[in-house]
């Protein structure tokens, strides 16, 4: 049997092929835009991180060292009265690193000239709350790093 009209022209044929290949594209372009927007960091942070007594001790006073918790870069500062303090290093406005600036002993965000003083609370700029702030406690030669939220009740309170 013999049909005398196909059910698909060629230029119908063509027009879907084109259509679905700028369908596709468009599709493949603009992913990664909407997981940019829409992207909320749930990854697991670890309950605490450590840190050899040594490597503390190296750590002059008033300077600061960069630490690895997590996904989340963290800042160990050592006052100038020898107290070690832990706090995440991004900025609570846009996530953007914060330096120590020990000659007037505050953290800086250079993104948009934010400044934080030495406990972490927000005293200058954009930012809209204070540094997360690690509890930091020492367990025979290693300092404990621990998220507050991890650590329960004795790192809220420390």
């Amino acid at each position: 049997m013999k049909l005398k009209e196909s059910l698909l022209s060629r230029r119908d044929f063509f027009t879907g092929l084109i259509y679905g290949s700028l369908g596709s594209v468009a599709a493949y372009l603009a992913y990664p835009v909407v997981r940019f927007l829409y992207y909320e960091k749930k990854l697991p942070l670890p309950k605490a991180v450590t840190i050899t007594l040594a490597d503390i001790e190296k750590l002059s006073l008033n300077s600061a060292v960069y630490f690895q918790y997590g996904y989340l870069p963290g800042i160990l500062v050592r006052t100038e009265a020898g107290e070690v303090r832990a706090f995440s290093a991004k900025c609570t406005h846009l996530d953007c690193n914060v330096n120590y600036k020990p000659d007037t002993k505050t953290f800086h965000c250079a993104c948009h000239d934010g400044y934080f003083d030495i406990t972490g609370k927000n005293i200058a700029g954009p930012p809209p709350k204070p540094l997360l702030a690690f509890s930091v406690k020492q367990e025979g030669d290693v300092m404990v790093i621990s998220h507050p939220e991890e650590g329960g009740a004795e790192a809220k309170k420390a």
